[in-house]
């Protein structure tokens, strides 16, 4: 049995905890072991905060990063799809939205968040940056509380935060993998 869900946020502080809030019910209904569970959330409220504050539209012709190549260590099993689609269509208010989606699948969650912002500066989908930059260090944060990470960019269309993280299971589980 597997769970996934998929939320359009507007890009708005209050979206952050909506995210975070459904994310831990649906680990605790499951039976996830509340540590996992707690750094899964952070990580997601970090890249919900990033998407927040930097994932609205550029205005002008080849907003994005050109040039911008992903770093893809993420180990991502079969079958499991990107967030490539989402984000895509403009919000009527002009506001700015993004996209959250988790995936709890056997032993394993796997969470994207995807923004219609500029997309990341070059050295973060590279990740050569310094962990005490003024800067960042939510994305920091995100590598080390999940499995594998990646930061990448949709030049033109914004930019996905995708990680994931072996799930630990309560002896009462409702999921839990045999």
């Amino acid at each position: 049995m597997s769970i996934w869900w998929s939320l359009h946020l507007r890009r708005e502080a209050a979206s952050v905890p909506l995210a975070r809030r459904l994310l831990l019910g649906t680990m605790e209904t499951a039976g996830v072991d509340p540590d996992i569970s707690f750094d899964l959330s952070l990580a997601l409220s970090e890249a919900c905060a990033n998407a927040v504050e930097h994932g609205g539209r550029v205005a002008g012709p080849g907003c994005g990063v050109p040039g911008a190549g992903a770093h893809d260590g993420s180990g991502v099993p079969d079958g499991w799809a990107d967030a490539e689609g989402a984000g895509d269509a403009d919000d009527a208010d002009g506001s700015g939205a993004y996209h959250v989606t988790a995936y709890l699948d056997g032993d394993r969650c796997r969470i994207e968040v995807s923004d219609s912002g500029p997309g990341f500066p070059a050295a973060t989908v590279a990740r050569r940056r310094p962990s005490l930059a003024e800067h960042g260090r939510g994305l920091h944060l995100i590598e080390e509380l999940a499995d594998h990470v990646r930061f990448r960019n949709r030049p033109g269309r914004g930019a996905v935060v995708s990680f994931d993280k072996m799930l630990k299971w309560r002896d009462d589980a409702l999921l839990k993998v045999s």
